[in-house]
């Protein structure tokens, strides 16, 4: 099967992502207790909150990598159709989940790169063999969005001759080769050294001035701040406070988000 791009031009009012009501249980412990959020076309919405808070697990549903068991997602105004209900809720239309999926490209906490091909290779897969684009237009896009991340000279090399902040470049040049209405962060420095990780703030920031769709899970309160539009505190599967950026952080109304902040920007 493969996947079809969208070619129209979205409605810019519709938000690329929206999510109503979401719940998803892991059997009987529930992760998210009825989630709601919208990313609109241009905007960057940063997730934060403690480890085990539903930051990554919402992330991974708005991808359907994760079936929900209750709520509504939509892409560009198009709702994901369901069959099942609760626990055996799944997409309905495989077609639609490819579809949704190649438009919303994500960007792993672990690069996730294949070892046994080159860093091109690694960025010209998915557009070759999912959209069945021509290998050669590829192959000039795929060196266009490396020398984006700064890891041009890059190209012929393999996974494991890169830096973590490289491999991470990399991981977000493959992304950006699909061409997606919106990209997904999913901790995307947590797993690098200090210096490694501000080589990827740096091409974040750059892709949000850009004005590209971004949803991004982050510990990285500095950043979270300096890019995006909307921050969503999450605290044991409820959103406990969202806003702008300079109200969440300069003036958070909660108790339990100013502990948060207490505690992870000391």
């Amino acid at each position: 099967m493969t996947a079809d791009k969208l070619t129209t031009a979205p409605d810019s009012s519709v938000p690329v992502i929206e999510i109503r009501d979401l719940h998803k249980s892991y059997g009987p412990l529930e992760v998210l207790k009825g989630v709601g959020l919208a990313a609109p076309k241009g905007h960057v919405i940063s997730l934060i909150g403690s480890s085990g808070s539903g930051k990554s697990t919402l992330l991974r549903c708005c991808n359907l990598l994760e079936d929900s068991q209750q709520g509504d997602i939509l892409f560009e105004g198009e709702a994901v159709h369901w069959k099942g209900t609760g626990l055996h809720r799944h997409p309905a239309d495989k077609a639609q989940v490819l579809r949704i999926r190649t438009n919303l490209s994500m960007v792993f906490q672990q690069f996730n790169l294949w070892a046994h091909l080159t860093i091109l290779q690694n960025v010209m897969e998915a557009p070759v063999t999912v959209l069945k684009r021509d290998p050669k237009e590829v192959e000039a896009k795929a060196r266009e969005y490396l020398a984006k991340v700064g890891i041009a000279d890059k190209a012929d090399a393999w996974p494991a001759q890169l830096s973590g902040g490289q491999q991470q470049r990399a991981a977000i040049a493959r992304a950006l080769c699909m061409e997606p209405r919106a990209l997904l962060f999913d901790e995307p420095t947590s797993a690098l050294d200090p210096e490694l990780e501000q080589e990827v703030v740096k091409v974040i920031k750059a892709l949000a001035e850009e004005g590209r769709t971004m949803i991004i899970v982050t510990h990285d309160m500095k950043m979270a701040n300096d890019v995006s539009d909307h921050v969503v505190f999450l605290h044991q599967g409820r959103i406990e406070e969202e806003g702008p950026p300079d109200q969440l952080f300069g003036n958070p109304q909660t108790e339990r988000l100013r502990g948060f902040l207490s505690a992870t920007m000391a």
